[in-house]
């Protein structure tokens, strides 16, 4: 592939990622962010199985959607905007490397993701005047061990079920109209069935 054809799916995945991102961000409740999180737009982590144009794609998408919410939570927005592209880009490094193997690939952005957001989230939340984990009742300087524990398992819960659950019919139906897609090219290596 060449390299301006990569820099521009590149541009397009994170444009499509960060508005996706945001407008989950947007809507009411702890859909997308918190400790069980929903993001909609994670189904489309499954981009990185097909182009290597993803893996910083993805990374700039989640920079920009998780910048939207600096004027929310002030300077300790950043430590989502820097950690939860990390997050992304080894979930996407992850999937793109084990791309062969769809549901292995599928694991990263899941394990990247609920390993690394609950080392922050306290904070965001803190910043946010909240002083306990929502939903739990757990003080969140007192039970730090606990929190992280519980953020691991909650925020892979909601990775999972939207990775798989919405992420999966997606790399059926991105194969079936693989033509038509920008990654054409790169499809005939991934031509294992889903």
């Amino acid at each position: 592939m060449n390299k301006t054809r990569l820099i521009a799916q590149a541009g397009i995945i994170a444009a499509v990622y960060g508005a996706t991102s945001v407008a989950v961000l947007l809507l009411p409740g702890y859909l997308g962010w918190g400790p069980i999180q929903f993001r909609v737009s994670e189904a489309l982590t499954v981009i990185a199985l097909f182009t290597p144009a993803a893996v910083p794609g993805l990374a700039v998408g989640t920079a920009i959607a998780n910048a939207t919410l600096l004027s929310q939570v002030g300077a300790a927005g950043l430590l989502d905007v820097f950690f939860g592209s990390i997050a992304t880009f080894l979930g996407a490094v992850w999937t793109w490397r084990f791309r062969d193997r769809v549901y292995w690939a599928l694991l990263g952005p899941v394990v990247a993701n609920a390993l690394i957001i609950p080392a922050y989230l306290p904070l965001l939340f803190r910043a946010l005047g909240i002083e306990q984990a929502p939903f739990l009742g757990i003080d969140a300087n007192s039970g730090m061990y606990l929190v992280y524990g519980l953020g691991v398992l909650t925020v892979g819960f909601g990775q999972a079920v939207v990775v798989y659950g919405l992420g999966l019919p997606l790399v059926g139906m991105f194969r079936r109209h693989a033509a038509a897609l920008m990654w054409y090219e790169d499809t005939a290596r991934t031509d294992e069935a889903v």
